[in-house]
């Protein structure tokens, strides 16, 4: 792992909203925020319309995300976030990690979108684009390759789709991964901060762990040992865990069932990766 810090810690670059969502997990654990009905109105009654441009500032795309069903990306974004500060395995990392985790939950669903009837299958794929050239305006540093990659790997990763019989839409094409992945070197190096987050994004509905809400395109094992190293791991653990205790704020019986079934999940590929 590229161990190195220089990157912007998010609280350089949003401190307000670093602020809200630090007093969020404190009225959470307090009980003073003890239903989705008052989590969700102090997340829409923070992010005016002046909060908003702060955050447009740092991650553009944030805007369209935020324009499908009336932003219901941005509040479960937000909850994530609250998860994340009050995740076990977050609180035990390294401050390089953590910080690397704050961005990556920021950016992991950026490019997500409703269509009436439809599951976004691709938004994995997409916002780890997206989140590239996020990550390169705010100041993560990129290769001397990065201006004439960036256009050609995007549109790559953004027409890495197929269709799927009893699917409805397009699934993540799997088989792209490699050349995808070398794109990402060329643009920033090998397991530097920014490939850690992108990656991280890349592969957060790829990895199958919870038996209600299976992926509809899961690495498969040699998939698992061409993309998945030891310095990944944490990263992806930590962002299953948290995706999923957004949803489940306030259920603890599935929200304590969703948390070992992913732990379960992470120590199989752990074994896996290792091996």
């Amino acid at each position: 792992m590229a161990n190195n810090t220089n990157f912007p810690p998010i609280a350089s670059r949003l401190p307000e909203l670093m602020d809200f969502i630090s007093a969020l997990a404190q009225g959470y654990q307090a009980g003073e925020i003890n239903s989705w009905k008052i989590m969700e109105e102090k997340i829409r009654e923070f992010l005016s319309p002046n909060e908003l441009e702060k955050v447009f500032a740092v991650a553009p795309h944030w805007r369209v995300m935020a324009s499908y069903a009336e932003g219901d990306t941005e509040v479960h974004t937000i909850s994530a976030f609250v998860a994340l500060i009050l995740c076990p395995e977050f609180q035990q990392a390294t401050q390089f990690q953590q910080e690397l985790l704050k961005w990556t939950v920021l950016l992991h669903d950026i490019a997500k979108e409703y269509h009436e009837g439809k599951r976004d299958f691709l938004h994995a794929f997409h916002s780890a684009a997206v989140a590239a050239e996020t990550l390169h305006s705010a100041g993560f540093p990129a290769t001397p390759d990065y201006d004439s990659h960036i256009n050609s790997w995007v549109t790559l990763i953004n027409t890495a789709a197929i269709k799927q019989d009893g699917i409805s839409g397009y699934i993540q094409d799997n088989q792209k991964l490699p050349e995808i992945y070398n794109g990402i070197e060329k643009l920033f190096g090998h397991n530097t901060p920014a490939a850690l987050i992108i990656k991280t994004i890349l592969l957060h509905a790829s990895i199958n762990t919870l038996e209600e809400w299976p992926q509809a395109a899961p690495l498969n094992k040699s998939e698992i040992n061409q993309c998945v190293d030891s310095d990944l791991i944490p990263f992806l653990k930590v962002m299953a865990l948290v995706d999923s205790d957004a949803y489940s704020f306030f259920y603890e019986p599935t929200k304590k069932q969703f948390r070992q079934e992913t732990l379960d999940a992470f120590n199989k590929l752990e074994a896996l990766v290792a091996a």
